[in-house]
């Protein structure tokens, strides 16, 4: 696994140009340390490890890595899905190109929530519906918890113990070079 800055792999998720929505993720905070731990998978571009910290309240930083190519047979009930009803959700955005597109993404938004407003539909249908119109590049369910960590997290560590052990040196190191400690620079 390659060590690498942690908005150099939501990039790569941005851009693995897999369908959006069977993205699926677990986070929460790190087991020994200051931050989070977030993994996020799809069956068509593997599962990705990420470490984070805030190193003020304007600055997140962190490392992260591919920790497998694909989800197999054993990963697949360590990620979250739809038919569990796990409560949460989470999507990477990237920005409009530019600002024709912004206007065709908010156009197809108010168009989402108008129809969402005027029948009954479900919550998370409502999700799906305002992710396509902002063409999220990468949405689904989430199992996280801010002030804990799931079990599926901890499961995840463990099936990749030897990743996990790299990017908490790593993401250690940053907070160190940073002197941050456990406060906010």
């Amino acid at each position: 696994m390659r060590v690498r800055d942690w908005q150099d792999i939501l990039a790569d998720v941005t851009e693995a140009g897999v369908d959006p929505d069977g993205w699926r993720a677990v986070a929460g905070d790190r087991r020994d340390g200051l931050g989070e731990d977030l993994y996020l998978g799809h069956p068509n571009a593997g599962v990705y490890a990420l470490k984070t910290y805030a190193k003020n309240p304007t600055e997140l930083r962190g490392v992260g890595g591919r920790v497998a190519r694909r989800i197999d047979e054993d990963l697949e009930p360590l990620l979250p899905s739809e038919e569990h009803d796990d409560p949460g959700h989470f999507a990477v955005q990237s920005p409009p190109e530019d600002e024709d597109h912004a206007e065709t993404m908010a156009k197809r938004l108010e168009e989402a929530v108008k129809v969402h407003a005027e029948a009954p539909t479900s919550p998370d249908d409502f999700f799906e519906d305002v992710m396509d119109a902002l063409d999220s590049p990468a949405f689904g369910p989430m199992d996280y918890e801010f002030d804990g960590r799931p079990d599926r997290l901890d499961e995840l560590s463990e099936t990749f113990a030897d990743a996990d052990e790299l990017l908490s040196k790593d993401l250690d190191d940053l907070v160190d070079e940073d002197g941050v400690g456990r406060g906010f620079q």
